[in-house]
């Protein structure tokens, strides 16, 4: 195993920042469409059960990471919790999953800012946030700070022109759920919406660059989800509000279409500029994660050894962060935002149900990780075939190479 060490400087603003920028990202943008679909006027309750599910993975993961502030999360909690083969399977969800997320959130990006040049667009956003990265994480937290701030403007902007200008529209009925209650949609719908509220625990990937991580950890965990709770639920209801959950379901822009349809036409160039720019926030906080994971996992030599290397100057993993950003701008190239949602959802919430397992392990407050683990599970089997389909089958053809491997030795 190799002494490679990174460096504490990640402060409490800073890693809120980070969770913050994980979470708000193209999710807000792109996840509401497809889950009014699958629960139409139940969408609040959908919405509700992802945030109780995320809300228990995020105290799992605090609890773990006070314990382990490590780089890797809960590849690493996992391997020291229940062992080597559950800390390595959490690992490569992780990594696989939040690939397939990085791929959305490129694509996110080129949509909004050069519609009609995706692809090429999205490769190069690729790139140039795996070189931001590569000049260490404190530039990182600084973009992301900024971008934070612009992309909550641009949603208090769309609430507040959504709700003023919302007459004639759909109004509050649309709100509230009526008639059979449709469970798998609601729990699909929640499959869904949790992409958007997965990267609460992106700090706990960083947790070696974090100042005093006993009790920085869960303190910014916990805030970030709270702070985003509340956006979400704000923009769920004007969504409803304005344009009821059929069209909320058909819609490829819904916050756009919404203030479109809510008079403010002057908004929709301001919603696909945050869009944009909160696809790259979150593109900018998921390559860091991915990256640490990845580095943790060649540390174990999971992984090629080549990527267990930090920059003697910048001190961060160079060599995972640039072999993330070269997977992800091919894998932009195969991939559509929708289905990378439900693959990512699978291969998180499989993550999550990992460290879920490890925090029951720690003895005392077992309800929350029960809850957890429970919930990981039912959204995870929820989710559309084709993304349990593919999941399973990605996740299983990982769990295989790892048991060659030991075989082997």
């Amino acid at each position: 195993m190799s002494d490679n060490r990174l460096a504490r400087r990640l402060s409490l603003p800073d890693a809120v920042v980070i969770g913050l920028g994980a979470m708000i990202g193209a999710g807000v943008f792109a996840a509401f469409a497809p889950a009014a679909a699958a629960a139409g006027r139940w969408l609040l309750v959908a919405l509700a059960l992802a945030a109780l599910v995320a809300y228990c993975n995020a105290i799992s993961s605090a609890r773990l990471a006070t314990r382990y502030p490590l780089s890797g999360g809960t590849y690493v909690y996992g391997r020291e919790r229940l062992g080597p083969f559950w800390g390595y399977l959490a690992g490569w969800s992780f990594v696989v999953g939040k690939t397939a997320s990085c791929a959305a959130m490129a694509l996110t990006f080129a949509a909004y800012a050069v519609p009609g040049f995706e692809r090429p667009a999205a490769v190069l956003v690729v790139l140039a946030v795996t070189a931001l990265n590569w000049h260490g994480v404190q530039r990182s937290v600084t973009a992301t700070r900024i971008i934070v701030a612009v992309v909550l403007a641009v949603l208090v902007a769309v609430v507040v022109a959504g709700l003023v200008g919302a007459t004639g529209t759909p109004g509050p009925a649309g709100v509230f759920g009526s008639g059979p209650f449709p469970t798998l949609g609601v729990l699909q719908a929640a499959g869904l919406l949790f992409f958007a509220f997965a990267g609460y625990a992106r700090v706990a990937t960083l947790g070696e660059e974090v100042t005093d991580p006993a009790r920085t950890i869960p303190r910014a965990i916990v805030g970030a989800l709270g702070v985003t709770l509340a956006v979400y639920t704000a923009i769920a209801v004007t969504l409803l509000v304005v344009l009821g959950p059929e069209r909320t379901a058909t819609a490829t822009a819904p916050l756009a279409e919404a203030v479109t349809v809510a008079g403010a036409h002057w908004l929709v160039p301001v919603v696909r500029v945050g869009a944009a720019l909160a696809a790259a926030g979150a593109l900018l906080a998921l390559v860091l994660g991915v990256s640490r994971t990845a580095f943790a996992m060649a540390r174990d030599r999971h992984l090629p050894a080549a990527l267990d290397a930090v920059h003697p100057r910048h001190g961060v993993p160079h060599r995972a962060e640039l072999a993330v950003g070269l997977v992800v701008a091919v894998v932009v190239a195969l991939v559509d935002v929708r289905g990378a949602i439900g693959f990512s959802s699978f291969g998180v919430l499989l993550y999550y149900a990992v460290a879920n397992a490890s925090a029951w392990t720690l003895g005392r407050r077992r309800l929350v990780p029960a809850v957890g683990l429970a919930g990981c599970l039912v959204l995870a089997a929820a989710l559309p075939l084709s993304s349990v389909l593919t999941g399973a089958a990605v996740v299983a053809a990982g769990a295989l190479i790892y048991l060659v491997r030991r075989a082997r030795r």
